[in-house]
């Protein structure tokens, strides 16, 4: 399966973010799932390609053209798919990927999470996203959602399309 990871590109997190990383990249490795994302070399993006290589798996980095002139494209990329802006990167993730994981992240993890998101609720696509709730990070989110959903602000159950997992069990699980 390929798996779509969206994640921080920032390096100054807490440093447990970067463990249960490191864990999702060697599982998805060791069950033969190959890895899309952002194709970085900086900060949980690094840390997964890292995983998943020295693990023996497969990564696929979508790199913007204006990333990869600045020289922070990851050296873990197997394969590099270039694109000019952000929308084609994540047209092209969604192209590339069955599933979507969503690790703490700020902006653009959120623009992407929402764009896979509306595209499903459209019905271009029948993908979901899961949102990995290391240490609580998706909670707040969790709740707007809620929110939004009571007040009658999302068509059908947000739930539907946008999974919540708290451990890499519950992503297995969600990924069968």
């Amino acid at each position: 399966m390929k798996i779509c990871v969206f994640c921080s590109a920032n390096s100054q997190i807490d440093a447990a973010y970067f463990q249960l990383t490191e864990e999702l990249g060697r599982w998805a490795a060791s069950n033969g799932h190959v890895i899309v994302f952002g194709g970085v070399n900086q900060g949980l993006m690094e840390c997964l390609a890292k995983a998943v290589k020295e693990a023996g798996g497969q990564t696929l980095g979508v790199v913007p053209s204006i990333v990869e002139k600045t020289g922070r494209t990851s050296q873990y990329n197997d394969r590099v798919l270039t694109c000019d802006n952000l929308s084609e990167r994540k047209q092209l993730m969604l192209d590339e990927s069955d599933v979507f994981i969503a690790l703490p992240g700020g902006v653009g993890t959120l623009d992407e999470v929402f764009t896979v998101a509306a595209s499903y609720t459209i019905g271009y696509h029948q993908k979901r996203v899961i949102l990995y709730n290391m240490l609580g990070f998706w909670d707040a989110t969790i709740r707007m959602l809620d929110d939004l959903q009571q007040r009658g602000m999302v068509r059908g159950r947000w739930r539907d399309y946008i999974c919540v997992a708290n451990n890499l069990d519950e992503i297995e699980q969600l990924i069968i």
